[in-house]
């Protein structure tokens, strides 16, 4: 959904699954090279452009519909307020992550601390940012490889 200048989406509903988390990194960073693409090529043409912040977090929520004539699917809880404070205190161009996020896909991708960072109500929080596949996982065009499939075909 949309939320201002934000967009939300969440992984994992409305069928639970044990791959949303790499699921979601994996949008993030390709959303990031479609992103990095198009400021090159606005630049180039001295066109305006604007950047991105990706925040990413793991853990449970309520998920349903609201409304009475205009129906919504919509989550709520916990979860979506740190989902929410990893974007607004992320970096630009970059996938930030929670603990709790980093802790089930450090076997997939390059992942650099950032240090506990002052969140809006949260006080501080750890975050991580997502480089990349890691380069046993990925082929020469950093697309996942075979063994990138094997593992992650042991999580679902």
């Amino acid at each position: 959904k949309t939320i201002g200048d934000s967009f939300m989406c969440a992984g994992g509903i409305p069928i639970v699954n044990k791959t949303h988390p790499v699921d979601t990194i994996m949008a993030g960073l390709e959303i990031l090279e479609f992103m990095r693409k198009r400021i090159k090529y606005k630049k180039s043409k001295k066109t305006p452009y604007w950047n991105i912040r990706i925040g990413i977090h793991t853990g449970p929520l309520i998920a349903g519909i609201i409304g009475k004539r205009k129906f919504a699917y919509d989550i709520w809880g916990d979860s979506v307020n740190i989902a929410s404070r990893m974007e607004s205190s992320g970096v630009i161009n970059m996938v930030n992550i929670s603990k709790a996020t980093r802790d089930l896909v450090s076997d997939f991708f390059s992942i650099k601390h950032r240090g506990k960072i002052e969140t809006k109500n949260r006080g501080k929080m750890d975050m991580f940012i997502v480089k990349k596949l890691k380069p046993k996982l990925r082929d020469k065009a950093s697309e996942p490889n075979k063994e990138f499939f094997k593992l992650y075909n042991i999580l679902q």
